[in-house]
């Protein structure tokens, strides 16, 4: 379906203008479909980020602070996140030897079992993106990045 007959509008101001609502638009029909996605594995989509990064790391631990400098949601409070992971017995918490501030947090083997198990459904997550091609996909990718650099002011 179109932009115009899923929200049923037909005119927009400008072609700007309707891009940027596609963008919106589209951005929340994907959220929906990955909340739904990790409802199934009972985690949400920035626990599963924050799993990821520390795959990532393994076996090095991760600090909070690096945690949140790499997550894709950076209103997310990673503490938090951290502490209902490690309560799910998916990440290990440990204060660091050399500094009592410092927290080292690791992913648990259950936690890389939890990422190989949701990596075999991946597809239905991609769903969407697979609609393309992959030179698609990479003119896509090109596009987004080159609107996000220009709207943070680093185009």
């Amino acid at each position: 379906m179109s932009l115009e007959q899923d929200i049923q509008q037909k005119t927009f101001r400008s072609e700007y203008h309707k891009a940027l609502l596609n963008v919106i638009y589209t951005h929340n029909v994907i959220i929906n479909d990955i909340n739904g996605f990790f409802k199934h594995y009972d985690i949400t989509r920035q626990q599963y980020n924050v799993l990821r990064i520390l795959r990532g790391q393994f076996p090095e631990p991760a600090t909070v602070q690096l945690i949140r400098d790499r997550m894709l949601d950076k209103m997310s409070d990673a503490s938090r996140i951290v502490e209902r992971l490690r309560v799910k017995e998916l990440v290990d918490r440990t204060l660091s030897t050399e500094d009592k501030r410092t927290v080292r947090i690791t992913i648990t083997d259950k936690g890389i079992g939890l990422l190989e198990l949701m990596e075999t459904c991946i597809e239905d997550l991609e769903k969407g993106i697979r609609n393309l091609t992959e030179g698609e996909a990479q003119q896509l990718n090109e596009l987004l990045d080159k609107i996000r650099n220009r709207t943070s002011g680093r185009g």
